[in-house]
């Protein structure tokens, strides 16, 4: 087999994305999801449980469809935020004092490290993380810390 395009562990050929626009041509008014399911049928792609892949197929139809080997329809749908979360809108308005700290450590007024964890600091830590760290803020998935040391009483 001629390997064409790979993703994941999977290998796919000329033969193999002629068959994929064939079904999406067969298929005109199938959504995204359909057509995933219907490719995950065709080669009985399943997971161990017998579920079809199909957010694996789906996304490697977009990473196909992304490097203009295949053409899918539009998006009918575009889901809700995760777990129905608002969308974060990290505190960028802030001013902040970058100027460095030079003394001794016994001469800090004491640190306080505090949870902000849905607190009212929570939207200023994730504005630090947006303008400090170099991948930006993205909402974390999962239960996770957020926490900010603090010197003197604030």
């Amino acid at each position: 087999m001629d390997e064409v395009f790979r993703y994941r562990s999977r290998s796919l050929s000329r033969e193999d994305i002629a068959g994929l626009r064939n079904l999406i041509a067969q298929h005109p008014q199938a959504s995204r999801r359909r057509l995933s399911a219907l490719v995950c049928e065709a080669w009985n792609w399943r997971q161990s449980n017998g579920a079809l892949c199909d957010m694996v197929c789906r996304s490697l139809m977009l990473a196909l469809h992304r490097a203009g080997h295949i053409e899918l329809p539009a998006k009918k749908f575009s889901p809700p935020n995760s777990l129905g979360m608002k969308r974060c809108n990290p505190a960028t308005d802030f001013e902040l004092d970058q100027s460095p700290i030079e003394c001794g450590l016994k001469e800090l007024p004491p640190l306080a490290i505090r949870q902000v964890r849905r607190t009212e600091a929570e939207r200023l830590f994730n504005g630090l993380i947006e303008r400090f760290h170099y991948l930006g803020y993205t909402h974390p998935v999962g239960e996770q810390l957020k926490q900010i040391i603090y010197a003197g009483d604030r």
